[in-house]
């Protein structure tokens, strides 16, 4: 078995940080938020506004 000597700092999968269930996803164009879906992550929205990806906040 093999020891790592890392001090366990990774971010997980594909890099992502995991934000949590709660919070909000805002639209960067027209400032648009709504409240965040857990399972489904705020850049694979679209604004149901304007049509651009959402953000996390």
């Amino acid at each position: 078995m093999f020891r790592g000597r890392g001090a366990g700092q990774g971010r997980g999968r594909m890099g992502g940080f995991g934000a949590g269930p709660g919070g909000q996803c805002k639209c960067p164009a027209c400032g648009y938020t709504m409240p965040h879906q857990p399972g489904v992550p705020c850049y694979q929205m679209t604004c149901p506004k304007c049509g651009a990806k959402m953000i996390r906040i």
